[in-house]
């Protein structure tokens, strides 16, 4: 059973540093966004998808495309919509700029993030700006009951990915378990690496069982 890791936008593979579940391959977005973790997951019998903000949204897409494939989902800091729409909480616009500014500049520098380069970043924007999954989970939600664990971790004040998202995610997935991590980290693989190693774990357990 393998475990996919499908990286955030511009985010560094130390960013899972202090994860130790098993990592069976770790996708950057230009990766996820060229195919390779589709044509991975697709290959294999069944695995386990841990996706973290932009990560989570592409992992929520081979979802909804392929369930029973999946032996296991675990959403860090997810959302099927990153920006704002009537009903929604998201993004606006100007922020979206103003994140692609902050990295431009730098941010990269700190954190568990990269330097990367604007044509690659504006790649990662331009998914971020136009997916929408809420259809397409609703879709699978209609299928009816869903046979592998979905752990869901959203920060409480995340100001990228917003909390009340994940109030949707748990009506597509009843059965989930869902933690709203007090503050406003959006880098939970650094903030809380034991909570995600256990839900990796139980997601890995229950295919055995």
């Amino acid at each position: 059973m393998k475990v996919f890791v499908l990286n955030g936008w511009v985010a560094s593979p130390d960013a899972w540093r202090a994860c130790m579940f098993p990592k069976d391959r770790i996708f950057d977005y230009i990766e996820a966004l060229d195919g390779l973790a589709r044509d991975a997951f697709m290959a294999e019998d069944r695995s386990v998808l841990v996706g973290w903000s932009m990560g989570g949204s592409i992992a929520l897409g081979l979802a909804a495309e392929a369930p029973r494939k999946v032996a296991g989902l675990v959403l860090v800091s997810a959302t099927p919509r990153m920006m704002a729409a009537k009903g929604w909480a998201g993004m606006s616009p100007g922020r979206l700029r103003a994140l692609e500014y902050g990295f431009t500049h730098g941010l990269g520098a700190e954190g568990p993030y990269v330097n990367d380069t604007p044509q690659r970043m504006k790649r990662g924007l331009q998914y971020l700006e136009q997916t929408d999954l809420r259809m397409d989970l609703i879709d699978l939600m209609a299928k009816g009951p869903l046979d592998f664990p979905v752990y869901i971790f959203q920060s409480e004040r995340d100001a990228i990915t917003r909390a009340s998202n994940a109030e949707f995610l748990k009506a597509v997935f009843p059965e989930a378990v869902c933690e709203i991590v007090p503050g406003s980290d959006h880098a939970l693989p650094v903030s809380i690496p034991e909570r995600i190693d256990a839900a990796v774990a139980d997601c890995l357990i229950e295919c055995k069982v």
